[in-house]
């Protein structure tokens, strides 16, 4: 069984822009750009009825188009780094649809997460890196900005298991709307999980 996540793509050309920053830092295992990524709602290795209702219930959410930027570069782990990410400018409509995400999970049948919801899209994934290395790639870069991108739709995304980020697959796309019509364009049914 695939493990299953909600999230928004990163365009292309900003993809580009952040696979600039992939060096200055020896033992990172570099994301590739095509894997970039915003998660949502990580879900996990669910059977194919939870993956279907879950798919259902993302299916019922609204949200209006909105605009992203990424803002800085940061680091999981502390003292023992294990991922270095671009983070997200503050953006009420992200944590909206991040909180609508949450729900859908609850709906169907899936335990609240855990953590709190840092919105960030992973670099690199780090093993054995000593923090003062990551502290002065963070330093070096961690001005990073990208200019504000259109989220017209998110996605369930699907991987299967393997070392670093992805390969992950698009199961089904759910478009935004702006206002009513984010009522009139419906989802796809559910997954092929």
């Amino acid at each position: 069984m695939p493990r299953l996540f909600s999230g928004l793509e990163i365009p292309a050309a900003l993809g580009e822009r952040l696979a600039m920053l992939r060096a200055g830092l020896s033992g990172a295992r570099w994301i590739d750009p095509e894997n970039y990524h915003l998660t949502l709602r990580f879900i996990g290795d669910v059977d194919d009825i939870t993956g279907r209702e879950f798919a259902a219930q993302l299916a019922r959410i609204r949200s209006d188009r909105f605009e992203l930027a990424l803002q800085g570069l940061g680091s999981f782990g502390g003292r023992k780094p294990r991922a270095v990410w671009a983070g997200v400018a503050p953006s009420p409509a992200l944590a909206s649809l991040q909180r609508a995400h949450e729900r859908a999970a609850r709906s169907a049948g899936l335990p609240p997460e855990g953590r709190n919801f840092t919105p960030h899209v992973t670099l690199a994934r780090l093993r054995n890196v000593r923090a003062p290395a990551v502290a002065a790639y963070l330093e070096a870069n961690g001005a990073f900005q990208s200019a504000p991108f259109p989220v017209d739709r998110f996605v369930l995304l699907s991987s299967r298991a393997s070392t670093g980020g992805g390969p992950y697959v698009i199961e089904e796309t759910y478009p935004l709307g702006d206002g009513d019509d984010a009522l009139a364009e419906p989802a796809q049914a559910g997954p092929q999980v």
